[in-house]
Parts: structure tokens; C-alpha cells; sequence
């Protein structure tokens, strides 16, 4: 059974931080055992200093950051940071509203871990991190087109990747989706095959049902 921490005492936290900055935090919401700070991206690092140093937080540690896509939205992002306190056992989750092609201060500054998480959600949706000392992709190749996490980002991808015997060299191609993988074998028990299940010789002949669940 999970144990989650107090959430009064994460309740009397968010109104603390709200009170001594009001200017960056909009909501403060208490669920699920964390504290979630919606706020003001121009304001994340100030932010950020406040929660670490502040003795009531001591919020030191970045576990991660992320964002979400909404495309309908006309601030299409939300950009989510998590910190938690080893001191105080709590976690606190940032997230801020932001546009597709808005600037988001970089947190390599205050905690350089920052620079690998921000690197992902760069590669990942496209969101740009000013400040950054190094913002390239992470996890795709440098070629690669587009940004795999963004929800109008094909599944399949638009290139794939192969290695050219010939050229001694990997090379790129447009996706070609084989046929081949959409031919079903019907032989298979999981596909259709006719076969009689234990007990079906105990139904009424009447019903004329098979054991497809055909009549």
C-alpha cells in the first residue's frame, strides 16, 4: 500500500510558495501524495532557486522533466518539471502552458542536471530551452526529421534505417510499410481456425451455432 505524504502539510506548502510568489505561481493542487505548482515558464528558475534553498522545501533534486502535447491548444505545450526533497520526503510537480515555438529559460544554471531532461524534451517534442549550453538531440540521430513525441508525429516514422552492404555504410529510406505483415494466418487458433472446444458437444444442435460464434 502506497504511503504518501502529508497532504496537509503539502497543502500549507503551496500556500506558502504562493504567498511569497504570487507574480510566477498561478494554482497550487495537492493529489496523489505531490504538490503540483501550475506557474509562469519565465518565472521557473527564480522559482526553482526559492524551492531549493528555502528550508521549508529543500526541493534539490530534479527526477525528471517532460512535456505533454495539445495540438488544439494555442499554448500547445505543457512543460513539466519534478522535484523532490530528500529532506522532507515530498515531491513537487511544476507545469507550465507554453507555445509551440516559445522560449522556456533553462534550469542548467541552478541544477545542471537539467541539461539531459531538457535535451530530451527538445529532441523529443521540439521545445526550445534559452540558455541551454548545448541543445541538441539526445536520443535520435542528429539527421533525424521531426520530433517523435509530438501527437501529429506519424507512428511509423517517416524514414527507416538500414545497413547498405554495398556502401559498407547505414542508410536512410522513406518507410515502406511491407504487405506481407498484413496477411493473417487463419490456421492459427488465435485466427479463425475451426476447432471444438471442450463441452461444445453438450450444446443443442438447434442453435447451429459453431465454434467461431457462427451460425
Amino acid at each position: 500500500m502506497a504511503v504518501y505524504p502529508d497532504p496537509q502539510a503539502l497543502a500549507e506548502l503551496g500556500e506558502l510558495l504562493a504567498a511569497r510568489h504570487g507574480n510566477e505561481i498561478l494554482s497550487a493542487d495537492v493529489a496523489f501524495g505531490e504538490l503540483t505548482l501550475t506557474i509562469h515558464a519565465k518565472g521557473i528558475v527564480g522559482l526553482v532557486k526559492a524551492l531549493i534553498d528555502n528550508p521549508a522545501a529543500r526541493f534539490a533534486t530534479l527526477v525528471d522533466i517532460t512535456a505533454v502535447d495539445h495540438p488544439d491548444r494555442a499554448a500547445r505545450f505543457d512543460v513539466v518539471w519534478h522535484l523532490l526533497s530528500m529532506h522532507t520526503n515530498q515531491r513537487i510537480r511544476l507545469k507550465a502552458a507554453v507555445r509551440e515555438y516559445e522560449l522556456v529559460p533553462s534550469l542548467v544554471s541552478v541544477i545542471p542536471s537539467a541539461n539531459w531532461f531538457e535535451r530530451e524534451v527538445f529532441d523529443m517534442f521540439g521545445i526550445a530551452f534559452a540558455g541551454h549550453p548545448d541543445l541538441r538531440r539526445i536520443l535520435t540521430d542528429y539527421g533525424f526529421q521531426g520530433h517523435p513525441l509530438r501527437k501529429d508525429f506519424p507512428t511509423t516514422g517517416y524514414v527507416e534505417v538500414r545497413w547498405d552492404d554495398s556502401e559498407k555504410r547505414v542508410v536512410y529510406e522513406p518507410v515502406k510499410l511491407t504487405q506481407e505483415y498484413r496477411q493473417f494466418d487463419f490456421l492459427s487458433p488465435w485466427e479463425g481456425a475451426k476447432y471444438v472446444l471442450p463441452g461444445d458437444e453438450k450444446a443443442p444442435a438447434t442453435t447451429g451455432v459453431t465454434a467461431e460464434g457462427k451460425k
